[in-house]
């Protein structure tokens, strides 16, 4: 079992940042490929942005490209989720995610992930 704890939510202005942090634990970190998610009411739980073991693969949602930046710190057993020129539109609940893996690659789908956090919500005001 892996927990995973998301923190760093909150209310941001239009263009502001935020930084999302997702704690692990239970297994050893760097076995896992990690994704944020987001999911409005009555809607699926789409990709924000996802990160491979090692770090040194990346993918992101188009709708977040050149605005968030996904990282990952194997040392603290921690994915971060850097969010800067927020808009209205990306608020909503995000979620930190993981899935076994050792590949140089990631997946987007939601069914791919085994484990999930709690959500944190974000609140961008226009």
């Amino acid at each position: 079992q892996v927990q995973l704890v998301e923190s760093g939510g909150g209310l941001a202005q239009a263009g502001g940042s935020l930084r999302l942090s997702c704690a692990a634990s239970g297994r050893t970190f760097d076995n896992y490929a990690m994704g944020w998610f987001r999911q409005a009411p009555g809607k699926e739980r789409d990709i924000v942005a996802a990160i491979s073991w090692s770090g040194g693969i990346t993918y992101y949602a188009d709708s977040v490209k050149g605005r968030f930046t996904i990282s990952r710190d194997n040392a603290k057993s921690t994915v971060y989720l850097q969010m800067n020129s927020l808009k209205p539109e990306d608020t909503t609940v995000y979620y930190c995610a993981a899935y076994y893996s050792y590949r140089h690659s990631v997946k987007a789908a939601a069914g791919a992930y085994d484990y999930w956090g709690q959500g944190t919500q974000v609140t961008v005001s226009s």
